[in-house]
């Protein structure tokens, strides 16, 4: 078996820290093994995502650690009744009438007049 190298064992080290402060907090460990679970089919050569990932799950290890974290959950926006599911999973609005707030250049108010003009 190869060695790991550094960036894996610190990797592994997150996931145990991780780990260890979710304990006691609802959630947590679930979502923690879900999140590895999830980005462990990440090829070795994707470096800048696996960084960018490192320093993400460093950044949730502070908040679990400082107390104020209760749970943790998901970030997920939630979903107006207005949005579809379109053919390919992508959320999408239906189109604009022209009749709505949507386009703040379309105004129903008179064109102002120049002083020339007058």
């Amino acid at each position: 078996m190869s060695r790991h190298s550094r960036l894996q064992k610190q990797i592994l080290s997150l996931y145990r820290d991780l780990l260890r402060a979710g304990r006691g907090k609802p959630g947590a460990e679930a979502r923690v093994r879900a999140e590895f679970r999830q980005h462990a089919i990440l090829p070795r050569s994707d470096v800048l995502r696996i960084e960018y990932l490192y320093r993400r799950g460093r950044r949730q290890l502070q908040l679990l650690r400082s107390g104020h974290a209760t749970s943790m959950g998901a970030f997920v926006r939630p979903r107006s009744p207005i949005e579809e599911v379109g053919d390919a999973g992508a959320p999408r609005t239906p189109p604009d009438d022209g009749h709505g707030p949507g386009n703040p250049h379309d105004r129903t108010e008179a064109p102002e007049t120049r002083a020339d003009e007058r």
